[in-house]
């Protein structure tokens, strides 16, 4: 009876664990203006007005926004309400998650930059999941595209889904630039030249891309002309 309680103990406190590690991840929320519409003001309005919204953590592509944080979640049914207009969507369970413990040197960075893109998967239901399946079995199969991600001394890489659309965070230390490191991922890797060609076959470029564009970059907000997009 007493190993019974004990094992059950241990379960619970794994199970606690899991969930505290889930609820330390960020999320993404999305608004999509109809017709190209982007209100700067009402959003950055909105934010303030939640006070424990910051504008850093504001993204915009186009009509596209996003706004990336830890325990933004309980923001979302707010969201919603205050931009009826919009679509809104929710990209909360990553289904890849890479970390620094995935790294010999798993030295992590006291300040990141977050690096925010956005594509689609195509149509196929087929070819979906090939391509969650992949990434399923990334760690075991392919871990020369990890080892990839911590030579370009990346902190952390999570890609999350909603219908098609994936969304893709690549945090880097503060001050780097990823035109810098992202090379580093296929320097004498030459397995990760062959995985990035393998995914591209399943990625599209979402409504407004031009052709043959497949991921796009989301802009800081304080990196993006205002006054072009009102």
């Amino acid at each position: 009876m007493r190993k019974s309680k004990l094992l059950f103990l241990v379960l619970l406190c794994f199970a606690a664990i899991n969930v505290r590690a889930q609820a330390k991840l960020p999320i993404v929320i999305e608004i999509v203006y109809p017709g190209g519409n982007a209100e700067y003001d009402k959003l950055i309005s909105f934010c303030g007005s939640q006070q424990f919204i910051d504008a850093n953590d504001i993204y915009s592509w186009k009509n596209h926004f996003v706004i990336y944080g830890k325990g933004y979640e309980r923001f979302y049914p707010k969201v919603k309400a205050a931009f009826k207009d919009c679509k809104v969507k929710l990209y909360d369970k990553p289904f890849y998650d890479f970390e620094r413990t995935k790294c010999s040197d798993k030295t992590v960075a006291k300040q990141w930059d977050n690096i925010i893109l956005t594509a689609n998967l195509v149509k196929s239901p087929k070819l979906q999941q090939e391509y969650l399946n992949y990434h399923k079995t990334q760690f075991e199969k392919w871990p020369e595209v990890s080892q990839g991600f911590c030579n370009a001394s990346f902190q952390q890489l999570l890609v999350f889904r909603n219908g098609r659309q994936l969304m893709l965070i690549i945090s880097i230390p503060k001050g780097e630039s990823l035109d810098k490191l992202n090379p580093l991922t296929t320097k004498n890797n030459p397995r990760v030249d062959e995985w990035n060609k393998i995914m591209a076959k399943y990625q599209e470029g979402i409504e407004g891309t031009a052709k043959n564009e497949t991921w796009v970059f989301l802009k800081p907000y304080n990196q993006t002309d205002h006054i072009n997009h009102k």
